[in-house]
């Protein structure tokens, strides 16, 4: 049997010494999709935060995408993050060059060499998420649900084995919202395992799956009625 894409044990999440979430244990295994639910400052963001080692795991054990989180170094952070995407709520796009440019600068920081095979691979991710056609745009000439679209392309660029979703649809219409789920579901079905953090119930309606939730310092998982 694999081991698990991520296992948390006895884990307590602190902001500025401040306990945020105590006592989680969870597993994540291959092939997964996972929701994190809450009200705002229940603690979904300090979660996923720990998830790629923007907050440090100081008490607990954690393991992800076999990193050890409790005693991983800072100069290991960047290799951590490799095997992981991360997909944010105002999708970070880098305003000044193309969409086939953002891709390009992501794939030579992280040691792509061959223009040729940079090139197959964003093409490649682009039509996963239906953007193929929209490589020349600069991003303010794509709407909030393209962008979006772009930012999880981006996110699969390193064929990552886990995929981070930190309110990927906070700036989106209901409707564009549920376009941009329905993209992280396909993924989702080709084997990827994600973990998405929402406040918006209603895509948990259309798009049921595992739910955890945040509430009154700890985490803990809820069928889908009671969400």
């Amino acid at each position: 049997m694999s081991n698990p894409v991520l296992s948390l044990k006895d884990v307590t999440i602190y902001q500025e010494n401040k306990v945020i979430l105590s006592q989680i244990n969870l597993e994540v295994n291959h092939g997964e999709f996972l929701y994190i639910i809450g009200k705002t400052g229940t603690g979904k963001s300090s979660f996923m935060k720990t998830l790629y080692a923007d907050l440090p795991l100081t008490q607990g054990e954690g393991h992800i995408v076999e990193f050890d989180l409790a005693t991983l170094e800072e100069k290991d952070i960047p290799y951590l993050r490799r095997k992981i995407g991360i997909v944010f709520q105002d999708f970070k796009l880098l305003p000044d060059r193309t969409v086939n440019d953002n891709m390009i600068f992501v794939l030579k920081a992280t040691g792509w060499t061959d223009a040729a095979k940079m090139q197959d691979k964003i093409d490649e991710v682009l039509d996963k998420v239906g953007m193929r056609g929209f490589a020349s745009k600069m991003p303010h000439q794509l709407s909030g649900g393209e962008q979006q679209r772009v930012a999880i392309a981006r996110a699969l660029l390193n064929d990552p084995e886990l995929i981070l979703a930190d309110e990927p649809t906070g700036n989106l219409d209901p409707q564009t919202s549920a376009e941009v789920l329905d993209v992280l579901k396909n993924i989702n079905a080709l084997g990827k395992t994600i973990i998405m953090a929402t406040h918006d119930y209603a895509l948990l309606m259309k798009f049921p799956s595992k739910t955890l939730k945040c509430e009154d310092g700890a985490i803990f998982e809820v069928v889908q009625r009671s969400v």
